[in-house]
This record gives C-alpha cells, structure tokens and sequence, in this order.
C-alpha cells in the first residue's frame, strides 16, 4: 500500500470543508489557499467526492461544497475509496507471483499482508472526519498550552537578562569607540 498525494490531500480537503462549513456551503478557492493545494487539482478531487457521495455541490452566488451525510458518518476509507486510493497491502501478491511461487516462505508473506490489509481497512473504517475534528480541537489546547508555556519562558528568561543588564551596565567602564578616537588626542 501507497497512500499517495491524492489521498492525503483528499483527507486534508474534506477535514477543512469538515472544519470549516457549519452547514454552509464552502467554496474551493478558500480550501485551496489554507491547505495550499492547487485548485485544479481540488477540482478533480472534488468531482471524484461527489461522484463517491461523499459531498454536495451547492450552486449560486454564496455556492461551493457542503458534505453530503454528517461528519462522523464519513469515514477516512470512504474519502479514498472516493478518490481511488488502494489501501490493499497484498494487492500486488496475488497474480503471477502466486502462479510462479508456491513456497512456504509465499504463502506466509501472502497471509501476513492479507492480514495486515484487513488491520488497516478496519482502522480507516473506524476512523471518521468527526473523530479527527475533535483530535484536532485537543491538539489545538495543547498547542495554544505549548506557546503559553514558551511565552513565559521567554518572558523569565528576557526579565533575567535584563535585570542582569542593568547590574552590570553600572559597573562596566565606559566603551571607547572603536570607530574614531577621543577627542582629547585629535586636538594633539
């Protein structure tokens, strides 16, 4: 299995329609500048979306995409299925190897990645657009504690420098300039 760009920008498209439609309609040039993907290319993904009824094109003035069911009706398998990702690990096995290969060492890859295949069709089939916009929302707390947390180290950090600044300009002697002489010794 390769998960490909297609399918990564799929899933990052329909999290942003997700994230940012409450009920109205989202247009593609808005998706295509926050996720910087090309919007020729979100035009493709989408038309493959709503073919897969995984979105709705609303048209008009105020038009653009909604998605077609809820967010946690939608699964991350239905967004690249719609797109035509394959996510068989042992696609490729069955085939000429199997009518070339009927070793021990064949059938026991063959199963191992039949299985894994099935591990991973559960683990997109479980997973929902709802499920990683509320990831999203505690990996914003997190971040938002992270630069809090950076800020007021910063700030402990820059009132130590400066207290330490202030103690010691009052003690270092005055810095001649390396630039021109004093004046006293022009005027020799």
């Amino acid at each position: 299995m390769r998960l490909t760009s297609k399918g990564r920008y799929a899933v990052r498209a329909m999290l942003d329609l997700t994230q940012h439609s409450k009920g109205n309609p989202v247009r593609l040039q808005e998706i295509s500048q926050r996720q910087n993907i090309s919007l020729h290319y979100l035009e493709q993904l989408f038309r493959r979306l709503r073919n897969g009824s995984a979105v709705k094109s609303v048209r008009g003035p105020g038009g653009g995409y909604v998605l077609a069911r809820t967010m946690d009706q939608i699964t991350i398998k239905d967004v690249l299925d719609c797109v035509g990702e394959n996510i068989n690990p042992a696609k490729d096995i069955i085939g000429t190897e199997a009518e070339t290969s009927d070793t021990v060492e064949y059938h026991l890859s063959k199963n191992y990645f039949q299985n894994l295949g099935i591990i991973m069709r559960e683990y997109l089939e479980t997973t929902s657009l709802g499920d990683l916009i509320r990831k999203s929302k505690d990996v914003e707390i997190e971040k938002r504690e992270q630069v809090s947390n950076f800020a007021q180290e910063i700030l402990a950090q820059s009132e130590a420098a400066t207290t330490t600044t202030t103690d010691t300009t009052t003690v270092e002697p005055e810095v001649q300039s390396v630039i021109r002489s004093p004046l006293g010794e022009i005027n020799q």
